[in-house]
């Protein structure tokens, strides 16, 4: 609800701008009118595609101005300066046009500013303390663990909130099975979605604890955190500490992307996904017209797969295969002279022109234009215990395209080497990305990766 209501303002504010620039600007003569007015419904649409990308959770009027500078501010220029590369390609643009797009870019740069800054400033005050807290366990022992929690619990630091408390004795730290039951809650807990964080608060020589702690939720994706009690060795509580509570932490997870790079590569997915979609839909009309001739059925396929922190969506392709029943539970992958392929399914996957539709998926949001390649549900269960870090591809969005896949890691997985194979490309981008990688997939692909003999 609040995504809608937070689109719906910025629809408004971009609407209202152009109004308001439309009585400052010069006269606008009769034949202008229609083109003004399309101009506006596709920045309006531009807008709502592109927007939901610019994510601003400020936690102070500083940072605030800092994220809509670096995150709001480039979008919508980004949106208006593309708008007017469409004018230019239909219509002749004259002075009056040009001042009024001048006048409704900073209009709105203006009106998005002030409702942004307006919510962010209600939020603050009538927000109750920890309501968009990060819930967290903390496992200890000790007046350390209890300072932990003492801290968090006390209010001064509102982006955490103690779920739950698990105390760990020194006794247990050798009687591994004493430990393992009262990490059983724990990992109940995790498995149920509603923590974000673990905080290992244990003392250095603590090291059988912590590997109980460590191998009973390698299998999850919550974020990890040690926190260990440095303060028998004199050192100072500030070394290396995350940014809420000045503890010294180290992280045990893969990183993510930072919020600054998610936000740039969800614009620069949205933006190309929408022009990507515009440009092919002639062919996105064809292809649907040969599909439904070739065979009877539905012109799309959809199919449960796991997106960011395993979250699952409905992925699109195009059908590329007759109408069937699958067992439930089993996954029969296509393989080379696989009946159940139709003629126009076989030079889509040939070409990989299947996988137009997930441009959707892009502009909704589920997937990245360069990721990890999501794979069937299947394949995470048979494959996730078996190889190491499996499950940290879904720390970032999968993609049409990937590390892996332009170096010849495409099509039928067929055995526990080449989908380690995969892995191992996919967890390489992880840690290297950037987003000159991301154009050098992409331009490899659209050269070189699109007709493969991998893929039938």
């Amino acid at each position: 609800m609040k995504k809608v209501a937070s689109r719906l303002a910025d629809c408004a504010c971009i609407a209202f701008a152009a109004a308001i620039a439309s009585h400052i600007g010069p006269a606008r003569n009769g034949e202008s009118s229609p083109l003004r007015l399309l101009f506006i419904i596709v920045i309006l649409m531009a807008s709502t595609a592109l927007m939901p990308a610019v994510r601003v959770h400020a936690v102070s009027p500083m940072r605030s101005i800092h994220r809509f500078c670096t995150r709001v501010l480039p979008a919508w220029l980004a949106v208006q300066f593309a708008g007017l590369l469409l004018l230019l390609f239909i219509h002749r643009l004259d002075a009056a046009l040009l001042a009024w797009i001048a006048w409704w870019t900073c209009i709105g740069i203006v009106l998005l500013a002030a409702w942004r800054f307006t919510a962010h400033a209600t939020r603050s005050s009538v927000r109750p303390a920890g309501l968009r807290a990060r819930n967290i366990v903390v496992v200890g022992n000790g007046e350390y663990l209890r300072q932990i929690v003492a801290k968090v619990d006390s209010g001064q630091y509102r982006d955490f909130r103690v779920a739950d408390v698990v105390e760990l004795h020194t006794a247990d730290a050798v009687a591994g099975e004493h430990i393992k039951r009262k990490l059983s809650h724990l990992a109940q807990l995790v498995e149920s979605g509603g923590i974000r964080e673990v905080w290992l608060a244990l003392p250095l020589s603590a090291h059988a604890a912590t590997a109980h702690c460590i191998e009973t939720l390698k299998s999850t994706l919550v974020e990890i955190r040690l926190m260990p009690d440095v303060m028998p060795l004199g050192l100072y509580a500030g070394i290396g500490s995350i940014d809420a509570l000045n503890i010294p932490s180290i992280s045990l997870s893969p990183s993510a992307l930072s919020d600054e790079a998610m936000t740039g590569k969800e614009i620069f997915d949205r933006a190309f996904a929408l022009v990507a979609l515009i440009a092919l839909s002639p062919l996105f009309v064809a292809i649907a017209i040969a599909i439904r001739l070739s065979s009877p059925g539905p012109v799309f396929f959809r199919q449960r797969r796991k997106g960011l922190n395993g979250l699952p969506f409905s992925i699109y392709k195009f059908r590329s295969m007759r109408v069937h029943t699958q067992e439930r539970g089993v996954l029969h992958q296509a393989t080379r002279n696989d009946s159940r392929i139709t003629k126009v399914g076989r030079f889509l996957r040939r070409t990989s022109l299947d996988e137009i539709p997930q441009f959707i998926n892009v502009l909704r949001g589920e997937m990245s234009i360069v990721g990890p390649r999501p794979h069937a549900l299947e394949h995470d269960d048979l494959y996730g215990p078996l190889i190491r870090g499996y499950l940290d591809r879904y720390r970032i969005k999968p993609g049409i395209t990937g590390w892996a896949q332009i170096n010849g890691y495409r099509g039928e997985t067929d055995g526990l080497e080449k989908m380690a194979g995969r892995v191992e490309y996919d967890l390489y981008y992880l840690r290297h990305r950037s987003f000159s990688m991301d154009i050098k997939i992409v331009l490899r692909t659209v050269i070189s990766g699109f007709i493969s003999n991998q893929a039938y």
